[in-house]
């Protein structure tokens, strides 16, 4: 790791703690502009998809949640924004560990998105983001704000953009980690029931008022 990648950790440790959620918003929009002046395509999609997915984690001290391992984030970053190295805080030295429920089903969440990615995509930016995605399914709050984007359009348009199949089944227009728990749950063959991290979202009692 760079001096200076560090440092921004050390710099994140020291102020995290101590953060709103206004001032976390305003140093991840920092940190995805900062990452996006080394990407040599300023148009990217997915560039700037990766650059909001890592800075909403990075400026919590938190990028073990992204579920990467280093290697693919180190590869990430190497991918779109040229650089040789990836922050790392205390957490994300190695994978996060996760129950064995929850590891069994983030295993099979990313490997069912994975089977709808869109070819014209990169195949290791799709596995990444399979893999983000099924992690943030852990997470209690509406998927938009577990992957740290805007709203649910951004995660609408994500989903489209690298899994258009997947995005197409979703006609009732079911939130998106319920409605991703439930092709997951169809697949195995299972009744469909909420993701793990469905129970702490505000919204859960209108996504499933019998539970």
């Amino acid at each position: 790791m760079s001096a200076s990648s560090s440092t921004n950790g050390a710099s994140i440790d020291a102020t995290v703690k101590h953060a709103t959620a206004d001032e976390f918003a305003s140093s991840s929009r920092a940190r995805v502009e900062q990452l996006m002046l080394s990407c040599p395509d300023q148009t990217s999609f997915a560039a700037r998809l990766f650059a909001k997915l890592i800075a909403a984690r990075e400026v919590r001290g938190e990028l073990a949640l992204l579920g990467l391992s280093h290697e693919e984030l180190r590869a990430l970053f190497h991918r779109h924004f040229g650089l040789e190295s990836a922050p790392l805080d205390a957490t994300s030295q190695a994978t996060r560990v996760l129950v064995q429920e929850q590891a069994g089903f983030v295993a099979a969440l990313r490997a069912l998105i994975l089977q709808y990615a869109n070819a014209a995509v990169d195949v290791d930016d799709a596995r990444c983001l399979a893999g983000i995605i099924a992690h943030a399914c852990l997470r209690p709050d509406h998927l938009w704000r577990d992957l740290g984007l805007a709203g649910r359009d951004e995660v609408s348009a994500m989903l489209e953009r690298f899994f258009p199949a997947l995005a197409a089944r979703n006609v009732d227009n079911l939130r998106w980690k319920r409605f991703l728990a439930q092709e997951l749950a169809l697949s195995l063959g299972q009744t469909p029931g909420p993701a793990p991290g469905c129970p702490g979202c505000e919204d859960y009692r209108f996504c499933f008022p019998l539970a």
